[in-house]
């Protein structure tokens, strides 16, 4: 999942890179940056929604493995037979639970920057377009769009391929169905 996450990923930085190129005037095409940004803004809301649920469903699992570890009432759903001592499942649990607490933390503040002024910027060049608002200020907002998504970008792909290798790692602990997430 982790991998075609990265690969949408690639393929809205390109679509946004392709509307940027078109307005600038860097290449020239037969549709104008107005048809080709909607598709690209499009596009960028659902990949947004379906990275911030991978990292959210990331979380839950790994908080849900934890809690069953730590009330100790349902661990037949983690082991054939549970094992006397908990503790070394614990520990490693513990650390999974940060890692993808911090995962989290670390890219939805960002996919919420992009969305905001992606939208702001969306709505301002529908403004430019009719006249209502000075070209330099839907530039302004698009421009730190591009930022945020850059930062935004970056921080995604590493925590998506860390969040990966930790499910790799939860699941060959307690030998999950590689299916589940």
């Amino acid at each position: 999942m982790a991998y075609l996450l990265r690969g949408l990923l690639l393929l809205m930085v390109a679509g946004i890179v392709l509307t940027t190129a078109l307005a600038l005037q860097w290449l020239t095409l037969p549709q104008s940056h107005i048809q080709t940004a909607i598709p690209s803004f499009i596009f960028l809301i659902f990949i947004q929604a379906f990275v911030m649920f991978y990292f959210i469903g990331v979380a839950r699992l790994v908080e849900n493995v934890w809690n069953v570890l730590h009330s100790e009432n349902s661990l037949h759903e983690l082991f054939d037979t549970p094992p006397a001592d908990l503790e070394p499942y614990k520990k490693r649990v513990a650390r999974f639970v940060h890692e993808s607490s911090l995962s989290k933390r670390q890219t939805i503040p960002w996919t919420m920057m992009m969305l905001v002024l992606g939208s702001i910027g969306f709505l301002l060049g529908g403004a430019h377009d009719t006249g209502m608002v000075v070209k330099t200020v839907h530039s302004g907002v698009i421009y730190g769009f591009i930022v945020a998504m850059g930062i935004g970008f970056f921080r995604q792909w590493i925590y998506l391929g860390k969040s990966h290798i930790l499910l790799r790692e939860l699941k060959g602990l307690f030998g999950m169905s590689s299916d589940s997430m």
